[in-house]
């Protein structure tokens, strides 16, 4: 009401052009990220990008990480481009849009420069039009902040915050007579197989950075994987016996884990010194499998997330994955948990006592 008409509907003006904006940004980088996506991936693979066998420098360790994962992950790669695309695209139209905003804004100073014009009130017929605009404006910010808690909501609900904004009467209002409506459904059914998605591709790259950590296999411990699977036939057999040597030889590493508790000291070592000293956590086991599998052509992967403590509880954890042609299936394995007891290759109930990172 105290802006008055002219002013008010210059704040709705910008705000409707800023949506406008943005759908438009979207929808433009959508498309553009879309159609160079591919194109992108097939230049990166005629690069023929291979992982070096030798010890990298960390600025090496991170950019082929980086580019054989925009090369391999479609989401990631698509993600790139599409913020890409949306820097660029939303400027150019802000530069077309800019005339006409500014022209509108121009024709009369949003907030009067002198004293007496300041303190110069609008007519009632003004400030009832502007309190309108006003309200219009704000109903538009506050839909646009229900949207985004609708969003979030419906692809983590199992987060604390969650429940509290669901029970918010404001939200419920918001969510269920104006958002669900139009796009709810959508959101409901889509987000939550995006956000799978999602996970997966974020743990597969969580993989790729054990991948470009361990490239270099010394030869000593390629000799040592062959000696282990020599008698083996089959994939299956030289994945169980690699299981079960490194579960027998490699001791548990607890004063590693004493100095990270206490002290909050993490001792990173590569799987030679895993392999030397035989002595490790789970994440070196893990590491150490992976690349004796790797030196006798097995294909496994890293993964990290939690595994059961045997106390009702879950704490941080790490195990492998091995591809087997013979299933045309990964299945996992922990050789950390060989010591223990049991059977940690491939049980049915692997599931129940290890969470995958996501």
């Amino acid at each position: 009401m105290i802006r008055g008409a002219s002013s008010s509907a210059r704040y709705f003006a910008l705000m409707l052009s800023e949506g406008i904006a943005t759908v438009l940004g979207i929808l433009l980088s959508w498309q553009l990220s879309s159609w160079a996506s591919p194109h992108v991936q097939v230049w990166l693979l005629a690069q023929q990008i291979a992982i070096p066998t030798r010890e990298l420098a960390f600025y090496e360790q991170f950019y082929y990480t980086f580019i054989t994962a925009v090369r391999d992950f479609p989401l990631l790669r698509l993600g790139i481009l599409f913020m890409i695309a949306y820097a660029v695209i939303k400027q150019i139209i802000y530069r077309v849009m800019d005339p006409f905003v500014s022209r509108w804004m121009a024709s009369k100073p949003t907030q009067p420069a002198k004293k007496t014009e300041r303190s110069q009130s609008p007519g009632i017929l003004s400030s009832l039009v502007g309190a309108i605009m006003g309200t219009l404006t704000g109903l538009g910010r506050a839909l646009m902040v229900i949207a985004a808690l609708f969003i979030f909501t419906t692809l983590l609900p199992q987060t604390q915050i969650s429940p509290y904004i669901q029970a918010s009467t404001l939200y419920q209002k918001g969510a269920t007579q104006v958002i669900k409506p139009v796009a709810g459904d959508f959101l409901a059914n889509q987000l939550p197989v995006f956000t799978r998605a999602v996970e997966e591709e974020f743990s597969s790259i969580l993989q790729r950075k054990y991948e470009v950590l361990d490239a270099q296999i010394p030869a000593d411990i390629a000799d040592a994987a062959k000696e282990v699977v020599a008698k083996a036939t089959t994939d299956e057999e030289k994945a169980k016996l690699l299981y079960k040597w490194i579960g027998t030889r490699v001791k548990y590493d607890w004063d590693k884990v004493n100095l990270y508790e206490q002290q909050r000291i993490w001792k990173e070592q590569a799987p030679a010194e895993t392999f030397q000293t035989k002595k490790g956590v789970c994440i070196d086991y893990s590491r150490l499998y992976a690349v004796m599998a790797r030196s006798i052509g097995l294909d496994v992967k890293v993964v990290t997330g939690l595994g059961y403590d045997g106390r009702g509880g879950y704490g941080p954890h790490a195990w492998n994955e091995v591809y087997l042609p013979e299933y045309q299936k990964w299945v996992p394995l922990d050789s950390t948990w060989v010591a223990s007891g049991g059977n940690w290759f491939n049980p049915p109930n692997f599931d129940e006592t290890h969470i995958r990172e996501v």
